[in-house]
């Protein structure tokens, strides 16, 4: 049995034992964010995957507990008109993070590898080039002392799916079935190919690409969440503990009283 067959024979994880596992995570994570605030470290994340791979869903497990002022999260519209007159990487690059931030980047100068290559959206010229100089590109970023941590979904085929299919019906995701989501749809194994081939150039020592299995999406950020832990060296930071002081009762008055007459939102519930 193969390590994707492995993968795809565990039962999905239940809610209860899934919301345990994500607290204790996401309390390390507050942990790490004391410790990169403290020692001024800077970190990217990035994230990629085919459509309905659960980025969206793991970046909003790893996000939701932490200040969006030191975990922020970067996911570029299109390029404009200008955007395609400049080198590649320079959209990317005003998002990068300072001294105690963690920039999570929900698809990123991988673009070119994937969507793009796959929908004929640059030269094949354009497609060899960033092949070749990405690797270059990312060792300048991990020299300059950017601790850079790549992240892969990979979902299977049915999983991917029965995702589109609950899309098309549900009012609440059917934003996420944009017409090129509906396109690459049709061109899976072009997707595998242009996996392969950016996996084959770009997986280094120095910016290695992490493979998650994700067609268990509580897994799946789990596993991705206690991987960028185990990646990024910290420790607890000590804090004092907080003791709320006495409220002073100077200038004292009914100041809910004040309010009536003002506009106020209806209960409806």
């Amino acid at each position: 049995m193969s390590k994707n067959e492995v993968a795809d024979a565990k039962p999905k994880m239940k809610q209860k034992a899934y919301e345990k596992e994500l607290r204790k995570l996401q309390v390390e994570l507050c942990r790490l964010q004391e410790w990169v605030k403290q020692e001024g470290l800077r970190v990217i994340v990035v994230f990629e995957g085919r459509d309905a791979a659960g980025k969206g869903g793991t970046i909003k497990a790893i996000t939701e507990r932490v200040s969006p002022r030191v975990f922020r999260v970067v996911a570029l519209p299109a390029p404009s008109d200008r955007e395609k007159t400049q080198m590649y990487a320079q959209r990317y690059m005003p998002h990068f993070p300072a001294a105690g931030e963690v920039v999570i980047f929900d698809r990123s100068w991988y673009n070119r590898a994937g969507v793009e290559r796959v929908m004929g959206f640059c030269t094949e010229h354009e497609y060899r080039h960033f092949l070749e100089v990405c690797p270059l590109f990312e060792r300048q970023v991990v020299d300059n002392g950017i601790l850079l941590v790549k992240f892969w979904l990979e979902v299977g085929q049915k999983e991917q799916a029965r995702r589109f299919a609950a899309r098309v019906d549900d009012p609440l995701r059917q934003w996420k079935l944009s017409p090129m989501d509906v396109e690459s749809w049709t061109r899976w194994y072009d997707y595998s190919a242009a996996r392969d081939a950016m996996l084959e150039a770009t997986d280094t020592d120095y910016a290695p690409w992490f493979i998650v299995h994700s067609d268990d999406k509580k897994r799946a950020r789990l596993n991705c969440i206690a991987h960028l832990l185990s990646v990024i060296p910290h420790e607890k930071v000590k804090r004092e503990k907080v003791k709320l002081p006495k409220r002073s009762s100077r200038g004292r008055y009914d100041d809910r009283a004040t309010l009536e007459g003002r506009r106020f939102v209806a209960e409806a519930f």
